[in-house]
């Protein structure tokens, strides 16, 4: 017996595993850390919580 390949199941494979890994990495992305000034935002929030 000859041996065939099923060319639309490897398609539909691959395009699955395609799925699967690009989820992942938007699962696992980290967004970059900024350098936040807490002190300037506590004062926003005093000047908020003055301004009620």
């Amino acid at each position: 017996m000859s041996v065939t390949r099923l060319k639309r199941k490897g398609r539909k494979d691959k395009a699955v595993a395609a799925r699967r890994r690009t989820s992942l990495k938007i699962l696992n992305f980290k967004p970059v850390a900024k350098t936040v000034d807490v002190e300037k935002i506590k004062e926003e929030f005093k000047a908020k919580k003055a301004a009620k």
